[in-house]
């Protein structure tokens, strides 16, 4: 039976991958797992000029490394992502493929010099989460304002989201449509 694999990229700090399980799961109606053992190195896609690492170059780990997997793999890491046509993203995913990635380098309210909020950060990195699984099971960028699968520039955009799809995106993705 498909499911969605959850792979820790580098060292993950505080971060829970666990509690990623049961929302996704929810929202996918697939088997969630979390990745034992050790994290993938994401230390070969890290660019010394920018201080980031290249999220396209971590998608091809993950796929040299989970490809045969069956369903979706999504790989979490503390870094700072790019690539090289943007300044930094929040995540990357094949469109209609297997494998995602997010960073939770930018949700975390430490980064903007504020106090961290657990709760908050988890909202961000589950809605993040789900944006790039969406894109795996081939939606692309939605217009309804709170629709998860709308694109992020921003932080505060994610905040605006909600975790689910609207009526059309969901309809897409049961391929219902």
């Amino acid at each position: 039976m498909p499911s969605i694999l959850v792979v820790p990229v580098g060292a993950m700090g505080d971060l829970d991958l666990t509690a990623l399980s049961e929302p996704l799961n929810e929202v996918f109606r697939l088997p969630v797992s979390i990745h034992i053992g050790s994290p993938l190195d994401p230390q070969a896609a890290f660019d010394t000029f920018r201080n980031q690492y290249n999220s396209t170059l971590i998608l091809t780990r993950l796929l040299d490394r989970y490809g045969q997997h069956d369903g979706k793999v999504l790989g979490v890491t503390m870094n700072d992502l790019f690539v090289p046509v943007l300044t930094y993203v929040f995540g990357e995913a094949q469109l209609s493929g297997t494998a995602a990635v997010v960073s939770a380098h930018r949700l975390m309210e430490e980064f903007y010099g504020l106090t961290p909020d657990p709760a908050m950060e988890h909202d961000r990195l589950l809605k993040e989460s789900v944006h790039e699984l969406g894109h795996t099971f081939g939606l692309v960028h939605c217009h309804e304002p709170e629709c998860v699968m709308r694109s992020s520039n921003a932080v505060e955009d994610i905040d605006l989201k909600d975790v689910g799809m609207c009526d059309r995106c969901r309809s897409l993705m049961e391929g219902t449509a």
